[in-house]
């Protein structure tokens, strides 16, 4: 089945998660298209990270449903191992196991869990490497690269699972500014290639280069969903225009500094 531009990727239909007694999001409806790139900002505690990350399972949500490619996410381990195959995700830490090499690093979970033969597993690795244009590190261990380096072995890590859309948890907020580049650029020319994208980020020079949508998100909820060039330019809701002002504001001084 040829798959056709309207292809519903990823599907939230009024998903609800609690912490105890603290809500972290409330009704969130949302739907991803194939090679949709969505970027999702907001205030700190928000809700952003704990929306991402119940779209792979890694956290449950209460109420609601969540549909990746049509299939519900559910309790059931089976259906969570198939939508992680499907869905790719860096976080802010790399999360490498520093004992391994970075390719080691990169051949287990095609070895492991696609039970692919380890030659095709290093030549996966390899490619995916030297995608992100650090294929002579492949024999060092994590703690031998920097910050932005490590990161772009975390995503061609998660490459490597050959995945349909790809989940990003803000992540350059752990990298000093002088890498943050080298790791958009990546994400960048994923975006390029047609990948199905979700990014939470404060980069908005990224977002407006890549995003097809932003989504402002406040206290658990979507506050607003609107194209690139109407969110900053012209943002419908009051709290969207605050966060804007506010977040501009930092980018500026931090640019004078």
């Amino acid at each position: 089945m040829k798959q056709t531009p309207t292809t519903l990727m990823i599907e939230l239909n009024k998903v609800s998660k609690w912490y105890g007694d603290f809500q972290a999001l409330k009704d969130i409806s949302l739907q991803v298209k194939q090679g949709e790139k969505i970027v999702i900002c907001g205030p700190s505690g928000s809700g952003k990270s704990s929306l991402i990350r119940c779209i792979n399972g890694l956290e449950a949500h209460q109420a609601g449903t969540i549909k990746v490619k049509g299939i519900a996410l559910n309790d059931n381990i089976k259906t969570k191992a198939v939508i992680r195959q499907q869905v790719g995700m860096v976080f802010q830490q790399f999360n490498l196991f520093n004992h391994l090499t970075i390719l080691e690093n990169l051949m287990l979970a095609p070895m492991w869990v696609k039970k692919i033969p380890k030659n095709e597993a290093q030549k996966l690795a390899m490619q995916y490497l030297t995608s992100v244009k650090i294929a002579d590190q492949a024999n060092k261990y994590p703690a031998a690269l920097s910050g932005g380096q490590q990161q772009r072995a975390a995503i061609a890590r998660s490459l490597c699972m050959q995945p349909c859309i790809m989940l990003f948890d803000e992540p350059t907020s752990a990298l000093d500014p002088e890498m943050i580049k080298e790791v958009l650029d990546v994400m960048i020319a994923l975006a390029k290639e047609g990948m199905t994208m979700i990014c939470v980020t404060h980069e908005m020079a990224f977002a407006r280069k890549v995003a097809d949508w932003m989504v402002f998100m406040d206290k658990g909820e979507i506050i607003e969903t609107n194209t690139p060039d109407n969110f900053f330019k012209a943002p419908k809701e009051e709290r969207t225009k605050l966060f804007l002002s506010q977040i501009l504001q930092h980018h500026h001084e931090d640019r004078t500094e």
